[in-house]
């Protein structure tokens, strides 16, 4: 009986851990590996175990760093199932044939220019046909619902209240009389986050694998980060440029949406033309309106009074192409959501190309941004930017908004874990390195408990305990 830690370790993306339990095998999460070139080609790589041989998987939520090499999974041979919430089957139907057509489009582009060197034609790293065959093996499981997967294995899913569907796993493993209990975190969400149910609260268990993206720092307050949307955008009455939002279509597009009709009155709203360029946001957010029942109070109440909580008069759902360019044509008044939430990819780069080099636009940051990536480079105040072999000047404001963050904080990383009894053991994962070292202090500090870092591919005996 051991775990393996195959992804998200040492680092943010690519989740991935491998469960042996009587012969057995399962993983928890299969994501990709996100940021740089080099680090993407890694998802190009073998899996470290065969995956015929894998009896099934669970996936804690949508999240391409989480779900985004299931159809690879699919693809090397592996036919179980994959257990997840409903809305988080859902979610992966709209995000993984998304990943799978951007994959098929990257490989077209890419064949053009080596059919012209003479050059080896590449494969996408996979199609949509393969991301359909993924999703033909989901099988959803309801929150709280204790369910025997394989002999000796049993999952139960929790709220873990960082995008609609996401899941805390308690793992329970029986082998020749021995028993054990894991608990993954997955993405643990912040609590009091617009729309989601604060996380779950779980009591007991053997082993903690608790994710630390935000393990080094506190998220401000709802009612600073408010105050500071508010004041950028009643701050913006006589500024004339638009705003550019990056935003995980998933989660962080739907709760802007929720947040802007909030606050519509208030904020001076009805001065913005507001563009949701997006055709997977848009079908995302049809997704959150159809599992409603998983929303908040807050949430609901504004449902069952006043219909969508995602409906603006002033919002232009942008789907075709075509749409998205005539948006270019607009240089003031104009607040734009489009993905990729780290602006690696998608319509975002366009519209940065666009507007970026003029003084009067304004770019949200409002998510994670991970290394490498051109969202962090706009954080970490870059002058200059590359798109599409052009260099662009950076005149716009940055504004970084990390009062937004889906994920809990050190604070609410640390509170979480002390509902458990006993004070288990904890393995860190889903961070970077020295994220996970300060949070390992901390929790040290407030514990007296092992805190362990693993390394990539590294085992762990579960017997031992």
């Amino acid at each position: 009986m051991e775990i393996r830690f195959l992804g998200a370790a040492r680092e943010v993306t690519g989740s991935c851990y491998l469960i042996t339990c009587n012969g057995q095998q399962i993983i928890v999460d299969c994501g990709l590996v996100q940021g740089s070139r080099r680090d993407e080609e890694r998802n190009r790589e073998p899996f470290p175990f065969n995956p015929a041989r894998l009896d099934a998987v669970i996936l804690t939520h949508s999240h391409l760093d989480h779900s985004g090499r299931l159809p690879l999974l699919i693809k090397s041979g592996f036919s179980g199932l994959i257990y997840t919430h409903p809305a988080s089957s859902d979610l992966c139907r709209i995000m993984l044939k998304d990943a799978a057509y951007i994959n098929e489009k990257e490989a077209e582009w890419e064949n053009r220019k080596r059919d012209r060197k003479h050059l080896v034609p590449v494969a996408p790293l996979y199609t949509l046909r393969d991301a359909q065959a993924a999703l033909n093996n989901f099988q959803p499981l309801d929150y709280n619902t204790v369910t025997e997967i394989l002999p000796g294995i049993k999952v139960c899913l929790r709220d873990a209240g960082h995008i609609l569907g996401s899941a805390i796993v308690e793992l329970w493993l029986e082998e020749q009389g021995l028993q054990r209990k894991l608990v993954f975190s997955g993405d643990l969400g912040h609590r009091g986050t617009p729309i989601l149910r604060d996380p779950a609260v779980v009591h007991e268990a053997d082993l903690v694998i608790l994710e630390s993206t935000y393990g080094d720092r506190l998220h401000r307050s709802w009612e600073a980060t408010w105050q500071e949307l508010a004041e950028i955008f009643t701050g913006s009455k006589n500024q004339r440029g638009n705003f550019l939002i990056p935003a995980f279509t998933v989660g962080r597009t739907q709760e802007l949406l929720y947040t802007f009709r909030r606050f519509y009155q208030d904020w001076g709203m009805d001065r913005w033309q507001i563009f949701l360029d997006s055709p997977m946001a848009i079908e995302a957010t049809e997704v959150y309106v159809r599992h409603s029942k998983l929303f908040d109070d807050d949430a609901l109440r504004v449902r069952d009074s006043k219909g969508d909580p995602f409906a603006l008069p002033n919002l232009t759902l942008s789907e075709t192409a075509e749409q998205s360019m005539q948006i270019n044509r607009i240089t003031s008044g104009a607040i734009i959501i489009a993905g990729s939430g780290m602006c690696e990819g998608g319509r975002i780069k366009h519209h940065l190309k666009h507007n970026i080099w003029r003084n009067e636009c304004q770019v949200l940051i409002v998510g994670y941004q991970a290394r490498n990536t051109l969202g962090r480079a706009l954080v970490d105040g870059a002058k200059h930017i590359r798109l599409w072999g052009e260099t662009i000047r950076v005149a716009a404001k940055i504004h970084t908004i990390g009062g937004l963050s889906a994920h809990a904080d050190c604070d609410g990383l640390r509170d979480w874990y002390l509902n458990f009894n006993q004070r288990p053991p904890v393995a860190l994962v889903h961070g970077e390195v020295e994220v996970m070292e300060h949070l390992a202090r901390r929790l040290a500090q407030d514990t007296r408990q092992t805190i362990h870092i693993p390394r990539q591919g590294e085992r762990l005996d579960l017997a031992r305990l």
